[in-house]
């Protein structure tokens, strides 16, 4: 529980901006209810009137705009400037715009002159949030400021990409390179532990199309911890807030979206992000992923994303501010209180258990922090705003069976196909 809840703006709007589709996204419930819960109004791009953002009773309004982020650059930032306009119509206010993915935060920072008619937008230098999401791009920017990072290269072929993992190791890192080619051209489904050259080869074979990817040092899961930051940025770099915590389980389980975590206090963490986000000048919300390397006791730097973390709400202060509130403080010109991050936890109900039972399989025994526990901020669960989490059941279940209905098919077919060959034979 916190203390107090800060002062924000209730005359000021928010706009949740995305790009593609992800109807499934926690990031943008919690976005709806912090603000929502302090009196903002606030308006979000949904995919379709039932996704579980747009059913929250925290969201004001709702702009059904569908992409898939294959688009052309024009036909995206038309679709982001109509729907802050409608905002404004609506409103008669700019909106402070949350961007829930990388593509949104690289457009709103690219063409920020274009929309801050009717959006208020952090500062932030334009090609910045691109090199920080572009996977090579953070690379470079942390061998230029001294930030410790897994040893990465740029491969674009599979022979650049062999000679990579034969000098890094098995197992291999890949991710895609880039926002937006990981959604019209992904070389991966998301961050991919390789385990050999076999896996390689069938994820990239010889002769295929130009990769556009990442082959990154893999620091071995028994010698390294998760860590992560979440912050908000002012002038300079200068962190508003700025928090620490631990990354429990993901799913898919070593390379996911985090499911459980807890919210622990790391000076020496934070002073690294400070000080990595001062050199560079980042303004804005921003999410870093770090890897403990217990080999050589440093924390590696290993992705930065330039907007809200989809498990923000882990974070908040003695004050009532986490990183979308203390957003929407800054740009709206109030105070953002400094107070110490509560000690919490975090977890994404589903797909924890899917994380927390593919982990029992593998290692033979029970994982640590199942059982429910007090202070923990759930995703989708929340007794105040229980309709997410019901479009969020109905959503998951109607995957959960057509993946099931098309592994029996599968099976089937199969079974079917050997029976003819065995016919055949006889």
């Amino acid at each position: 529980m916190t203390h107090s809840r800060p002062d924000a703006d209730r005359t000021v709007p928010a706009l949740l901006v995305k790009v593609g589709r992800y109807p499934q996204s926690h990031s943008a419930v919690g976005a709806a209810r912090t603000l929502g819960r302090l009196g903002v109004p606030v308006h979000a791009m949904v995919e379709d009137r039932f996704t579980p953002t747009a059913v929250s009773r925290y969201l004001a309004g709702t702009i059904v705009s569908p992409t898939t982020g294959c688009e052309p650059p024009d036909r995206l930032v038309a679709a982001l400037r109509e729907a802050a306009g409608e905002v404004r119509r609506r409103t008669g206010r700019r909106a402070v715009a949350v961007a829930t993915d990388d593509e949104a935060a690289v457009l709103l920072a690219e063409h920020a002159a274009e929309l801050s008619a009717d959006l208020l937008l952090p500062p932030v230098e334009a090609g910045l949030p691109r090199r920080l999401a572009d996977k090579v791009g953070l690379y470079r920017l942390c061998e230029a400021t001294g930030t410790p990072t897994p040893r990465a290269c740029a491969p674009t072929g599979c022979a650049e990409l062999l000679a990579a993992a034969r000098r890094f190791g098995y197992p291999l890192v890949l991710k895609n390179r880039e926002p937006f080619t990981r959604l019209d051209r992904p070389v991966v489904g998301h961050t991919t532990v390789v385990r050999d050259e076999a896996q390689l080869l069938e994820l990239c074979p010889p002769g295929g199309r130009p990769l556009a990817v990442l082959a990154q040092e893999y620091l071995p899961a028994d010698q390294a911890q998760d860590w992560f930051t979440h912050l908000t940025c002012g002038p300079g770099g200068e962190p508003l807030v700025l928090f620490t915590g631990v990354k429990l389980r993901s799913w898919p389980p070593d390379a996911g979206v985090t499911t459980r975590a807890r919210a622990v206090a790391n000076p020496e963490l934070a002073e690294l992000a400070e000080r990595f986000c001062r050199r560079i000048g980042y303004q804005g919300i921003a999410d870093l992923d770090w890897r403990l390397d217990l080999r050589d006791g440093r924390y590696k730097l290993v992705d930065f994303n330039p907007r809200t973390g989809a498990q923000f709400r882990l974070f908040e202060t003695v004050d009532g501010v986490d990183v979308v509130r203390a957003l929407h403080l800054s740009l709206t010109g109030r105070p953002v209180p400094r107070g110490p991050q509560l000690a919490r936890g975090y977890t994404v109900g589903q797909l924890d258990l899917l994380s927390a039972g593919s982990t029992a399989w593998r290692r033979r025994r029970v994982p640590c922090d199942v059982a429910p526990r007090r202070n923990t901020e759930r995703a989708w669960l929340c007794p105040d705003d229980p309709a997410p989490a019901a479009a969020e059941a109905a959503r998951f279940g109607g995957r959960a069976a057509l993946y099931t209905a098309r592994r029996i098919r599968g099976a089937v077919s199969a079974r079917a196909s050997a029976a003819r060959t065995v016919g055949q034979r006889g």
